[in-house]
């Protein structure tokens, strides 16, 4: 993981809601009494989070903000980030306060996906993985890949299908070499070693 101490603000940040916005983590606590706050980042690599520059907020699902509260902000410009443990802390020039950052407990960050890190070579993001098209070496299609499972040894596609009459069918494949030929995210496919009766 990388550790984003200071991040200078680009030419480039916007205040306008991307269309490639990506929810990566939650505020969850305020931390210190600067106006710092603690997010439970979605993935065990946040490097998108300690990256961005600028985080774009929503209310959570299903709750209103107390009445009286300050308007929550459409998005917020990021000072620094760095890892803490299991959360990522972080301070804002817009937060100048515990009290600031206390308002904001339970908001949803997204960042824009442009502003994620490039992955390594033979690494990728899931949210790129999901919607591709999955078929195995006969050229037979399995299916889509709807979401990935993390099994702590590695990742599994989760791919769904038709399954006949109109019900849904789901094959489990390990994202590993073994079993993966090729991503082809231009072209929005992954080949795998896999049969249609697995």
């Amino acid at each position: 993981m990388r550790d984003a101490d200071v991040l200078k603000p680009s030419a480039g940040d916007s205040t306008a809601w991307p269309d490639d916005a990506i929810e990566v983590g939650r505020i969850i606590d305020a931390w210190g009494v600067k106006g710092g706050i603690k997010v439970l980042p979605f993935s065990n690599e946040p490097d998108a989070l300690l990256a961005a520059r600028r985080w774009f907020l929503q209310p959570p699902e299903g709750r209103l903000r107390p009445a009286g509260s300050a308007p929550l902000p459409a998005s917020i410009s990021i000072r620094s980030a760095k890892d803490h443990g299991d959360v990522i802390v972080a301070t804002s020039p817009e937060l100048p306060d515990r009290n600031a950052a206390e308002a904001l407990k339970g908001v949803r960050v997204f960042v824009s996906r442009s502003s994620f890190p490039a992955a390594a070579e033979g690494e990728y993001y899931w949210i790129d993985l999901i919607g591709l098209t999955v078929v195995n070496r006969a050229g037979e299609a399995l299916g889509t890949v709807e979401s990935m499972l993390d099994t702590g040894a590695h990742s599994v596609l989760r791919v769904t299908f038709d399954a006949g009459a109109g019900k849904p069918g789901e094959r489990l494949i390990p994202f590993v070499d073994a079993y993966v030929d090729q991503v082809d995210l231009p072209g929005r496919r992954i080949v795998v070693d896999w049969g249609l009766d697995y």
